[in-house]
């Protein structure tokens, strides 16, 4: 038998064996991730901002908790139990999706008395079928005619190379500065617990009705100052220092992680949302595939100097937030024009319509009058 933390020389042969588990662990988590954020904007409508705040609390709750539960599942039941004890909490996502019930729609099916006639034009072929399909499901109409999705994808793809950087490399970053291990491991409980009150906090000022038109410039100053904290962890690796940086980082963590997904449900129509979170999560995912063995092959080639980490997440984030802030600004003064014009348009219809009325009124009156005079004549 082999204990838990001893492998033998031909252990390592079987460790390939737990690629498919990984493969199915990741598919479900994307598919309880994508249908509770999709359910969530039909469920909310006034207090949208605030319930994916306290949705978004979840994460802030594990990062507080799970890397001190796993190093005592670890060192008491190993990774075998550890691993059992994490299946079971993950089995929980089956009760919360059961809790989950279908939004009532106002609108009918309509009922076919019969088959539809057929139509004279060709049937499309395989290939096309599936190009629009996946077309319309993955929402790439959107990404070519809505600017504002194109502009926040984009974004955000860029923002994401630099924004996980610091939950990966600040353990590393203190330790290597001479922290001890269990405090540098405090410094991500610091950051979890800090977001457990933040988010709810972010979403209420974000939920404000005068935010509502401003909520995708929140979400660029928040990259923007995500940013400039790294830079400031950059600068000293002193323990109270990096305290410090861990509490403001934090402030800007919640706005990203309040804000996030209440942008996009801004931008898009709820009717196409959920094809657009899947295009957005796709495209998201490839950026925090990418982010860390780029970080890895810089650190390759700085001798594991930490810093140039920090400088290339801030340089990520404070691009993509001075991207996103100067786009939107640049499209709402494109947007204004037009409904300036709307707004004159519906003035003068009004106008004219008032004037027509008032001239079928003197008419009006000018023929009761006139009868009124013919039969006083008589």
């Amino acid at each position: 038998m082999v204990s838990d933390g001893e492998w033998p020389e031909m252990a390592p042969k079987r460790r390939p064996e737990a690629r498919p588990c990984r493969a199915f662990l990741g598919l479900g988590m994307c598919f309880s991730f994508q249908s509770s954020i999709t359910v969530l904007g039909f469920y909310f409508s006034h207090h949208r901002a605030l319930a994916n705040a306290l949705a978004s609390v979840g994460v802030s709750l594990g990062i507080t908790l799970w890397p001190l539960l796993s190093r005592y599942l670890l060192e008491d039941l190993g990774w075998r139990g550890t691993f059992l004890v994490f299946g079971g909490v993950f089995l929980h996502c089956c009760v919360c999706g059961a809790v989950l019930r279908p939004v009532a729609t106002s609108t009918a099916p309509e009922a076919t008395e019969g088959p539809p006639p057929p139509s004279k034009t060709p049937a499309p072929s395989c290939l096309a079928a599936c190009g629009r399909a996946i077309q319309r499901h993955l929402a790439f109409d959107i990404l070519r005619h809505n600017a504002g999705y194109r502009v926040y994808t984009l974004g955000v793809m860029w923002m994401i190379l630099g924004f996980p950087l610091p939950h990966v490399f600040l353990v590393p970053y203190a330790m290597w500065h001479g922290v001890d291990e269990h405090r540098a491991a405090l410094l991500i409980s610091i950051i979890g617990f800090s977001n457990i009150f933040l988010r709810p906090m972010a979403g209420l000022v974000a939920g404000r009705r005068d935010f509502a038109g401003h909520r995708k410039y929140l979400f660029s100053l928040a990259a923007l100052l995500n940013g400039l904290t790294n830079l400031v962890c950059a600068a000293s690796a002193d323990f109270r220092v990096l305290v410090g940086y861990c509490l403001v980082y934090s402030v800007s963590m919640s706005g990203i992680g309040a804000l996030l997904f209440q942008v996009l449900m801004d931008i898009v129509p709820m009717d196409r949302f959920s094809s657009a979170l899947g295009l957005f999560t796709i495209l998201e995912s490839i950026s925090i595939l990418i982010s860390p063995p780029l970080a890895g092959l810089l650190l390759d080639t700085t001798d594991n100097n930490f810093s140039y980490v920090f400088y290339m997440s801030s340089f990520f984030l404070i691009s993509a937030a001075l991207f996103m802030g100067g786009s939107f600004c640049a499209l709402q003064k494109k947007e204004r024009p037009g409904k300036q014009a709307k707004a004159e348009g519906a003035i003068t219809e009004a106008a004219s319509e008032q004037v027509l009325t008032a001239e079928g009124s003197c008419d009006s009156k000018k023929r009761l009058y006139t009868e009124v005079m013919y039969v006083t004549s008589v």
